[in-house]
């Protein structure tokens, strides 16, 4: 895990992130000890109205003994969001935050945040889709992320159905570009059993742009860090792009011509897999 680094860095840096409930206090150390590049310890969806109390005040005591994570927030407009946003203000650590949609709100909470956090903005609303990229632009944001399972709740399709589901992601990926933010992270897998598919579905999601994938529990961790990472072809193609010799302006590798753009492509690839942690490799 990324513990070295500020919130900022953690968060557009992580490939694999791990929800666990913040009721679940018990296996905070055993995710953190899993391997994903960032833990996201849940407030909102895995926590039950009436532990949402005791489940901040687990969380709070989790990152003030100096334990690396994020916090998914509740939504806006509930109950528990203001007492959320005050409790993690004081931590500084990332948030993520979930039903983003209307960008003053987001800058709204991003500021009441400080500086010292990091905002993840989970878009799972038609409407947080259409406004994406005034989203990706709010200062205090530093990565997208989607919301499959509300999303497609919203709007009566499958969460599993990619054609369904593809504007989104699209959307997503473009907003992020736009906004200068990494890749999107992609919504879950889920089926934690099914290795194959986790990998599958974050293969689809990096070939659309995606950059990271939510996972929700420690086996999906794996396959989908080797699925996000590039591949050995893909390495062994960077470094001949970038062994060639460019003084001229452009060069031809394997009968194909290289320029700018596909210069910096390899560069891409090449500084993603120079990540790759030694046991992904």
């Amino acid at each position: 895990m990324t513990t070295a680094l500020d919130p900022a860095a953690r968060v557009r840096g992580a490939a694999t992130l791990l929800f666990v409930p913040g009721d679940r206090p018990e296996r905070f150390g055993k995710a953190a000890a899993a391997g994903a590049d960032l833990v996201i310890l849940d407030l909102e969806d895995a926590v039950p109205p009436d532990h949402k109390d005791t489940a901040r005040a687990h969380v709070a005591e989790w990152v003030t003994a100096g334990n690396s994570c994020a916090v998914r927030i509740n939504a806006v407009g509930t109950p528990w969001h203001d007492y959320d946003l005050i409790a993690m203000a004081a931590l500084g650590c990332p948030v993520m935050l979930p039903k983003a949609e209307k960008p003053a709100t987001i800058a709204r909470t991003a500021g009441l945040l400080g500086r010292n956090s990091a905002l993840i903005a989970l878009i799972e609303t038609a409407n947080g889709v259409l406004r994406a990229e005034a989203i990706a632009g709010v200062p205090g944001v530093h990565r997208l992320a989607l919301g499959t399972f509300d999303l497609a709740a919203e709007l009566g399709v499958d969460p599993a159905d990619r054609e369904a589901m593809a504007a989104a992601r699209h959307a997503l990926v473009l907003a992020a570009a736009a906004g200068g933010l990494p890749g999107p992270v992609d919504g879950v897998t889920a089926g934690i059993d099914d290795p194959e598919q986790v990998a599958d579905d974050a293969r689809y999601g990096r070939r659309l742009g995606m950059t990271g994938k939510l996972c929700i529990h420690p086996r999906q961790l794996q396959p989908a860090a080797r699925a996000l990472y590039p591949t050995a072809v893909e390495q062994d193609w960077a470094a001949r792009i970038l062994a060639a010799d460019t003084t001229a302006g452009v060069a031809v590798v394997d009968g194909t011509m290289v320029d700018k753009p596909v210069l910096e492509r390899a560069r891409r690839i090449s500084a993603l897999a120079e990540r790759i942690p030694t046991d992904n490799r």
